[in-house]
């Protein structure tokens, strides 16, 4: 009698639904690099913030972009969401055929660098690089950039000094990123036309109606300046790690959802881990796709304990 209630009590179990494998004690303390970019401040704050809500405990470590690489080849680092590609090849591709870094995934794309006008220069016939020498004297002959020796302005001299799209007359006024923007904000309000070095993501695309020039022939790299920025991780990490490899292999952001997050931060200084509150909170349907097949750090399903962590 009582192997038949102890086979029938098994057999019940059997059919209850069980939690996935707890992940790895080694695993529940990712190391995160953030090299200081308002953009990958935010989202590395917001991805340590629902792997928090998940029972895991990151850590958080400014380093520089040499640095991190560095660290993720040493195995010091685990996480880094800052690999901007093309402008971060040089270092990073000869690690990963190397295999001392892994790539997870591209976690943004449309990222771009290029001329920027305001969107009723643009809607005026200011379009692509070749239109920029037609509107010369409603320019001033000026294009307006950041700070000296940036690489952003020695690609612009030489388009100057090489008279590219007829820009030989051109003048290029450097200033700093907030020196720039104040000049863009003067232009705008007074309806004038300007040319200026823009960027995405960044706050001025949320402050401001703009438009990217076409047609740069790469003067700012390949797709007129489009780039994608993945997830690295140290080697072996997703293989160690399944959970936290799932995870990071669903995270992904979009340029205007890091536009609005540096605008919390820059715009209206909040610091990044509250300005990825703000818009989570406002967009609470992102955690579906990050959570799937995710769950938490003792193997339970992911999504509503991160919601209920979260208050969402």
């Amino acid at each position: 009698m009582k192997r038949q209630i102890a086979t029938a009590v098994l057999a019940s179990l059997a059919v209850l639904p069980r939690a996935e494998a707890a992940e790895p004690a080694a695993c529940q303390s990712p190391r995160f690099s953030d090299v200081g970019w308002t953009d990958i401040s935010v989202t590395t704050a917001m991805s340590a913030m629902v792997l928090e809500a998940l029972g895991y405990s990151p850590k958080l470590q400014i380093l520089s972009v040499a640095v991190t690489f560095e660290s993720l080849k040493q195995g010091d680092t685990d996480i880094f969401l800052g690999n901007w590609m093309p402008l971060q090849e040089p270092i990073q591709k000869p690690l990963v055929e190397a295999g001392q870094i892994e790539v997870v995934r591209p976690n943004l794309e449309g990222a771009l660098i290029g001329f920027a006008v305001p969107e009723y220069s643009h809607q005026a016939g200011l379009q692509t690089y070749a239109d920029i020498a037609k509107f010369k004297d409603q320019l001033g002959g000026k294009i307006y950039s950041i700070e000296a020796g940036s690489s952003a302005n020695t690609t612009i001299l030489k388009a100057i000094a090489e008279n590219a799209f007829d820009l030989g007359d051109f003048e290029l006024v450097e200033s700093s990123e907030q020196g720039m923007l104040a000049q863009v904000q003067r232009a705008i309000q007074a309806e004038q036309p300007i040319l200026f070095f823009g960027w995405r993501p960044h706050p001025m695309n949320v402050r401001y109606e703009l438009a990217y020039l076409t047609d740069g022939n790469d003067t700012f790299g390949p797709d007129d300046g489009a780039a994608t920025v993945l997830t690295n991780t140290r080697a072996g990490l997703s293989g160690e790690c399944p959970n936290l490899g799932k995870f990071l292999s669903n995270l992904a952001f979009t340029v205007e959802a890091e536009d609005m997050m540096m605008s919390y931060v820059l715009d209206d200084g909040l610091e990044p881990k509250a300005a990825a509150e703000r818009w989570l909170k406002d967009n609470p349907a992102a955690l579906d796709g990050w959570l799937a097949d995710v769950t938490t750090v003792a193997g339970e399903p992911g999504l509503p304990a991160a919601k209920a962590a979260l208050g969402l």
